[in-house]
């Protein structure tokens, strides 16, 4: 009994250093200021969740980076004369090439809406913005819903961010904590598509082989 409790407070000591290891590690990395890249896509996306990655994604959009832009998950109350009215643009511009999505919920339900509306358009090539902290999340559920598109990240540092030392500040390092827990379950989900899509794609291939000509 005293091994078995010795190996258990081991382990379970290991587990909360690679978590903790871990989370310092995805903390510096968000903090950091992003790289900025002047490539193109299809289309931009934008994950809700402040002013800034609006602007930003606006900005892209009147820089020519995509031809139209999404902004999913909006809230339901939201019309694009509000959009207007804070980022400078006139209705006939948003008009022209902005889309607004009010059915997510979550970034999975992100996920959706921006394969809907990607697949609506025959959009092959996303640029994906939204706050730096988010990124590595949305990349993950948006890669399970479309596995053949290819992602641009474009992160944007909420201005509290950069005020004070993360560890400084109680708010920001909540928020980083709890986006770095549910990165886990998102990573698991990633996992469960592509193997089921390996498994599926062998399982097709053996089925041809025995159906074909002898």
């Amino acid at each position: 009994m005293k091994r078995l409790a010795t190996w258990l407070v081991g382990t379970v000591g290991v587990v909360v250093w690679i978590f903790a290891f871990g989370f310092i590690l995805f903390a510096v990395n968000v903090m950091r200021a992003p790289e900025r890249t002047a490539e193109q896509a299809d289309g931009i996306i934008v994950l809700t969740g402040g002013q800034l990655r609006v602007k930003a994604g606006l900005k892209l959009l009147e820089e020519g980076r995509g031809r139209r832009l999404l902004i999913t998950g909006v809230n339901p109350r939201t019309r694009k004369a509000d959009i207007a009215r804070t980022s400078g643009l006139t209705e006939t511009e948003l008009k022209c090439c902005v889309d607004l999505g009010y059915e997510a919920l979550n970034t999975r339900g992100n996920a959706n809406e921006a394969r809907a509306w990607a697949r609506k358009h025959g959009f092959k090539s996303l640029i994906v913005v939204t706050s730096s902290y988010h990124m590595t999340r949305s990349l993950i559920e948006l890669t399970a819903k479309m596995p053949d598109a290819v992602l641009v990240p474009y992160s944007v540092v909420p201005q509290r961010f950069r005020d004070r030392e993360w560890w400084l500040d109680f708010h920001t390092t909540r928020v980083l904590l709890s986006e770095y827990i549910k990165l886990f379950p998102a990573a698991a989900r990633l996992v469960a598509v592509r193997t089921w899509s390996v498994d599926n794609n062998v399982a097709g291939s053996r089925a041809a082989r025995s159906t074909g000509p002898l």
